[in-house]
């Protein structure tokens, strides 16, 4: 029996080429986090203008994913998966190379702009690649689990590179994720796009795209300023009037950047909100732990990185898990719940660390709770955000993961920076700052910052109950016979 879909036969060998340029992508993060001090000491720039290399990153990249969705599903998904790929590498060497701190924060804006095209492109292949129940909920399972478990695989390859090389390297290395991606990607895809191409509709791409932007230098703004400050409102201000414009603009375009149908489904809302939600508390368990473990713990950089990895390995297990056996069972809602209130009960654990504690018994414990909680998150939420998507649709709603994913992310760089910053300020009173003060006020402010991150996958878990629908939508993989090709 024949299979329409060209790229079936080679679908295990696509799939391990999509998971290079995701694993690029998501790496990416924590890599250039680790470089900052020492990109800092090479190119002498400020602390204030230091947020502009992940925060240049983070404009072009949320702000164009939904035109790169569109455009891979305009223009077909091979080629704009290979631009997004080249870009990234070429910006990633510019960015290797810089001689300045302009030069540096333009190679991230380019490497954002490109990430934009590259990432909905990779998802929604894989989306369009994988049409049997159980090939697909194996194939999203590791996507998951790359994407679950890259920013701690980041934070060990950074560390080493930074410590063992240069911080330059941590640019460089994407050069190798590339090009085995796009010599891969050559000799494996098929271009494939609409016999009928639609115009593009150019009020909602630059309603969106500008809104996108406010919100997210607005976030940005207020982790370096306050909430209350001019710009940061307005900027605010400005992202929700655009985008209740883009959703007015979408709701009459005959051509929809967004069509509304791919949001209004009760499951797929609810997945995009989950990843969201979970992206916004996910950050402080990288961000205040990372900083706990160097400055508290004296880990160096390698080694905090590899106190991540059992965190990293249960991902990997309950991503599998969650997609091969569970999901087909239970559906998205038990799980996700599950996982949110694993990832809540985890964030409290951590509330409990001191100035002295040890990483055996008041880290590694929390780490792998939430190992299993992001596992049962992501994997099924990715699975159920791209499930019974038209073809034609597939790249603009794998944008929408990305785009809640950097959207949430940014609302928790926002969120807990000022939260931690604002308790540790606050602690001790008007008592002399002692160096062993300062130690604990630090700490008091990490932990604050995880109780609010409990409080978010909290919500999450709330929000998971009451928006997926109960029920089954996935075929049970375990009883479907394989398919003959």
């Amino acid at each position: 029996m024949s299979d329409p879909n060209p790229h079936h036969e080679r679908r295990w060998l696509i799939l391990a080429v999509l998971g290079i340029a995701q694993l690029m992508v998501v790496l990416d993060a924590t890599v250039v986090n680790i470089a900052l001090p020492s990109a800092q000491k090479a190119l002498h720039f400020t602390n204030d203008n230091r947020q502009w290399i992940v925060t240049a990153y983070a404009l072009t990249f949320g702000s164009l994913l939904l035109l790169g969705g569109r455009i891979s599903d305009l223009f077909g998904r091979k080629w704009t998966f290979i631009v997004g790929l080249l870009g990234f590498a070429v910006a990633s060497a510019v960015g290797g190379a810089a001689q300045s701190f302009g030069m540096l924060v333009g190679a991230r804006a380019i490497q954002g702009a490109f990430g934009a095209l590259l990432a909905p492109a990779a998802l929604s292949l894989l989306t369009t690649t994988f049409t049997d129940a159980g090939e697909r909920a194996r194939a999203f399972g590791l996507y998951g689990a790359i994407a679950g478990s890259g920013a701690s695989i980041g934070l060990l390859l950074g560390g080493a590179l930074t410590q063992i090389l240069d911080w330059r390297f941590t640019m460089y290395v994407n050069l190798i994720f590339a090009v085995v991606a796009v010599m891969g990607a050559l000799a494996l895809l098929v271009n494939q796009r609409r016999a009928e191409r639609p115009r593009l509709d150019i009020p909602g791409t630059v309603t969106v795209s500008a809104g996108l932007f406010a919100l997210v230098y607005g976030l940005s703004h207020a982790q370096s300023t306050s909430w209350g400050n001019t710009t940061t409102i307005a900027f605010l201000s400005a992202a929700a009037a655009l985008l209740g414009a883009f959703v007015a603009i979408e709701r009459r375009a005959a051509h929809p950047l967004l069509p509304l149908r791919v949001v209004t489904d009760r499951d797929r809302g609810a997945s995009f909100l989950s990843i969201g939600i979970a992206a916004a508390a996910v950050f402080a368990v990288f961000m205040f732990l990372t900083y706990y473990m160097q400055q508290n713990l004296g880990l160096s950089p390698v080694i905090n990185g590899l106190a991540f990895l059992p965190m990293t390995a249960t991902i990997i297990v309950s991503a599998g898990l969650a997609s091969t056996r569970l999901l087909p069972r239970f559906g998205p809602r038990a799980l996700i719940v599950i996982g949110m209130l694993l990832g809540a009960s985890g964030m409290l654990y951590l509330t409990g660390i001191g100035v002295h504690s040890g990483y055996a018994a008041h880290v590694l414990p929390a780490l792998l709770v939430m190992g299993a909680g992001f596992g049962l998150i992501f994997a099924p939420a990715m699975a159920t955000a791209t499930f019974g998507v038209a073809p034609h649709d597939a790249g603009v709603a794998s944008a929408m993961v990305n785009a809640n994913q950097q959207v949430g992310g940014s609302i928790g760089v926002a969120l807990l920076s000022t939260i931690a910053a604002s308790a540790a300020s606050g602690f001790g009173g008007s008592a002399r700052h002692t160096p062993a003060l300062i130690a604990a006020a630090t700490v008091h402010g990490y932990t604050t910052a995880f109780l609010w991150s409990a409080a978010i996958f909290a919500l999450g878990a709330i929000v998971a109950l009451l928006v997926f629908r109960p029920g089954v939508r996935f075929p049970d993989t375990a009883a479907q016979p394989a398919l003959v090709h």
